[in-house]
């Protein structure tokens, strides 16, 4: 959890989901429906930030704490020198309270950033470092009034802080002291980044004898090369997390750069033990970074290098191992206070995040999920542990009860890299703050709520996450999935529809979805093929055939590589179908966004969507109808919406058959979260007659349904890109969203079921 270098009601595991996720067939079964977490609300940060401030300046939540009533959720924003104040007195709709400038108000320092925070009674706990360089660091511990927001004191933390942790009783708060290396500085000897770098760092302990914070002292406690014998650097400490037992008499710190855990006393302020992390090998992983999910690679043992700490109960630890620059393991480990490793989640969560459509595939050949974040807590009788992906934009949380053998129990989709993970337990609830903000890619921090069973499960959006799953193939391995850019019914088959990966990946796939199960099941994977060897298109657009195959709309980086595309049922490429020479002329890098077949007396029509107009025409988007027999194109203007947002656009994004009288469309803009404006469902009449050759066909538009309170329904990010629509053979409506395989997006897919057919192209309008 290094500052400043730190770059949904979820679903309960169901068989398929944990199949292969888990360690035994026992731990696949669901938990009561009351023992569940629902997303109650995503708040973007950036919505609470000062009157001065653009929104598009980087504002982020990352380590956070509530208020001992539960209703005042206090949040670290150490890019913008502030801390955050939200009130969750209503969960499901968080209201901004303001921030607090370290500098210009509380005036402790122009370099200040707040790394931690914890809160004691009516006081706010703010952990800052001060420091001016790696080699003279610095910080304090400022003190803030709750309810004035007035800085009452602050004490010398002589170092470099990180993470901050109370006792249970709040008598005692424990600061790592890091006094991080420099990636950038050689020592001698050494290679870049590496250690030593001096000075070393330290735990500080902060007695709170009483509820005057002017009575509050502070303890050193040093952490010396004797002391750390048998890590890494012992030299050099690098204290990372703190967390103290459920008793409060002992800290647990992680050392991450030193690969190692010690555990300190707290009322004599001594180091009683020390142990390694040590490594760990793992296998059945993606390990390269080719954009193709493959799960055969494997890692070394591989130093665990944890960040994140926490107590299962007295006798157990569990370490989020991170790693920074020797190691990483993408996983979570269990152990006991000796050291010993009692359970080590191996592969779990890899796969997890592939079941789940969540695998970055841009990290796989580095430290894959890259689970950082952890919390354990008691909720309704239940001991949780919260583990989160800094990669993958999730926390998965475990059944440990029995601390030596946690169990599964349910995937929480959250936002770009969840950093801090607060437990609630008086309240039922489950706060992550996402520290990732870019305002320029449309990616923001903001803070996920969840609340834990039935009292929360009114309040739920649906669908719940995930709404998309896969099932395990033929070699036992999740098929990998994402950036689900179409769908298309299955003629055949009232239990599936089609659907396929777009350019997010190097090699095309088209998948099966079984979408009579809860959450919808990846059941089948078809790879494309040409020549004999995997294809690589950018599949926009899928259409199954009522005589086999399917048409598929592939998008080119230039006009004139956009094309329909013919396969057999294997994917076989059988026919290529350019765009006519003069409409490919006029495309610039948006094509093909949809495909839709229909039959009639004159045999097979292929219908294209074009994503944005041509050049001279940026009002209208082009529709384009491709006759099968005899190889001809007829092409219809459609009528976009208008946007005054910079450098947003209005597009179309699919396109399917209604009935033999009507198409459908998807027509958005391009943004996200609470931005999102244009999401939605447009009919037109397919004309009676086509326009004269050379020439371009009008259509009229009607509103079959706004979707942006259906995304919004769900409680998490409103995703931008919703790109499938289709009717099933069971004559319901079903859209889905891509989520860009993670690149610039949470990566979390919204499977929408609709309802009937009937009801959404001929019921009231809306």
């Amino acid at each position: 959890m290094p500052h400043a270098r730190r770059t949904l009601a979820a679903l309960t595991c169901t068989a398929v989901l944990c199949a292969g996720v888990v360690a035994t067939a026992a731990a696949a079964h669901p938990k009561p429906h009351q023992d569940t977490f629902h997303r109650l609300a995503t708040y973007p940060v950036y919505l609470n930030r000062p009157a001065d401030a653009a929104a598009a300046d980087p504002t982020v939540a990352e380590i956070s704490a509530v208020s001992e009533d539960g209703r005042t959720f206090i949040h670290t924003d150490a890019l913008a020198g502030r801390i955050g104040f939200v009130d969750i007195t209503d969960p499901a709709k968080p209201q901004g309270l303001g921030t607090l400038d370290l500098a210009a108000d509380l005036g402790v320092g122009a370099h200040a950033e707040p790394t931690s925070v914890a809160v004691v009674g009516g006081y706010v706990l703010v952990v800052v470092d001060t420091s001016e360089s790696f080699t003279a660091p610095s910080g304090l511990l400022a003190v803030v009034d709750l309810a004035t927001h007035a800085l009452v004191r602050t004490l010398d933390l002589g170092g470099q802080p990180d993470s901050i942790a109370l006792t249970p009783d709040r008598s005692h708060a424990a600061i790592a002291i890091e006094n991080q290396r420099d990636e950038d500085a050689t020592p001698a000897g050494a290679k870049k980044g590496d250690l030593p770098q001096l000075p070393g760092g330290f735990l500080q302990l902060v007695d709170l004898p009483a509820a005057d914070p002017a009575t509050w002292t502070t303890r050193a406690v040093p952490f010396t090369a004797e002391a750390l014998a048998g890590l890494d650097t012992p030299q050099d400490p690098e204290p990372e997390y703190v967390a103290v037992d459920p008793t409060g008499s002992t800290v647990a710190v992680t050392l991450q750069e030193n690969n190692g855990v010690a555990l300190v006393d707290i009322a004599s302020g001594t180091v009683t033990s020390v142990f390694s992390a040590g490594s760990v090998a793992v296998t059945g992983i993606d390990t390269a970074q080719d954009g193709s999910i493959t799960q055969t690679g494997s890692i070394p043992a591989t130093p665990r290098e944890p960040d994140a700490i926490a107590w299962l109960d007295a006798s157990h630890l569990a370490t989020a191992n991170e790693g920074d620059w020797k190691g990483g393991t993408r996983g979570w480990t269990v152990f006991d206070t000796t050291g010993a490793v009692v359970w080590d989640a191996g592969n779990e969560l890899e796969r997890l995040a592939v079941r789940t459509g969540l695998h970055s595939e841009s990290r796989a050949g580095k430290k894959g999920v890259e689970i950082e974040g952890l919390a354990v807590a008691t909720l309704g009788g239940q001991r949780y542990a919260f583990v989160g992906s800094e990669r993958s934009n999730f926390v998965a949380v475990y059944d440990v009860d029995d601390a030596a053998h946690p169990r599964f129990v349910q995937v929480l989709a959250t936002t770009n890299g969840p950093e801090g993970i607060l437990p609630v337990p008086s309240r039922d609830l489950l706060l992550v703050s996402s520290e990732t903000d870019d305002a320029s890619v449309l990616v923001r921090s903001s803070v996920s709520v969840f609340g834990r069973g039935k009292a929360y499960a009114k309040a739920a959006g649906t669908p719940q996450f995930p709404s998309v799953v896969s099932a395990d193939d033929a070699a036992g391995n999740p098929i990998g999935w994402g950036a689900l850019g179409a769908l298309s019914a299955d003629p055949s088959d009232r239990k599936h529809l089609w659907t396929a990966t777009d350019a997010a990946y190097s090699t095309s796939h088209l998948l099966r979805l079984d979408v009579s199960r809860t959450p919808a099941v990846i059941d089948r994977d078809v790879v494309v093929t040409q020549g004999g060897t995997p294809a690589s298109l950018d599949i926009e657009g899928i259409s199954a055939r009522r005589q086999g195959g399917f048409w598929l709309g592939s998008e080119g980086a230039t006009g004139a590589a956009n094309a329909l595309v013919r396969t057999d049922a294997s994917g076989v490429v059988q026919q290529t179908v350019p765009l006519p020479a003069d409409v490919a002329a006029g495309l610039g890098r948006w094509g093909i966004e949809g495909v839709a077949v229909s039959d009639d007396r004159k045999g097979e029509q292929v219908w294209v969507a074009l994503q944005r107009g041509l050049t001279g025409e940026e009002t209208r988007a082009r529709i384009g109808r491709y006759d099968v027999r005899t190889g001809s194109w007829a092409w219809f203007g459609y009528p976009l919406g208008t946007t005054t947002t910079p450098g947003d656009w209005i597009g179309l994004s699919e396109i399917t058959v209604v009935d033999r009288d009507t198409l459908a469309v998807i027509e958005r803009d391009k943004l996200n979260g609470p931005d999102a404006r244009v999401k939605a469902i447009y009919t037109v009449q397919i004309p009676t007659r086509d326009p004269a050759p050379g020439t371009v066909g009008t259509l009229t538009k009607t509103l079959a349904r706004d979707l942006v309170p259906d995304l919004r329904a769900t409680n998490g990010w409103t995703q931008e890109k919703l790109e499938g629509l289709t009717i099933g053979t069971d004559g319901q409506v079903y859209a889905v969203t891509d989520n860009d395989g993670l690149k610039d997006a949470t990566g979390e897919t919204v499977l929408l079921r609709l309802g009937a057919a009937s009801k959404v192209f001929h019921g009231p309008r809306g």
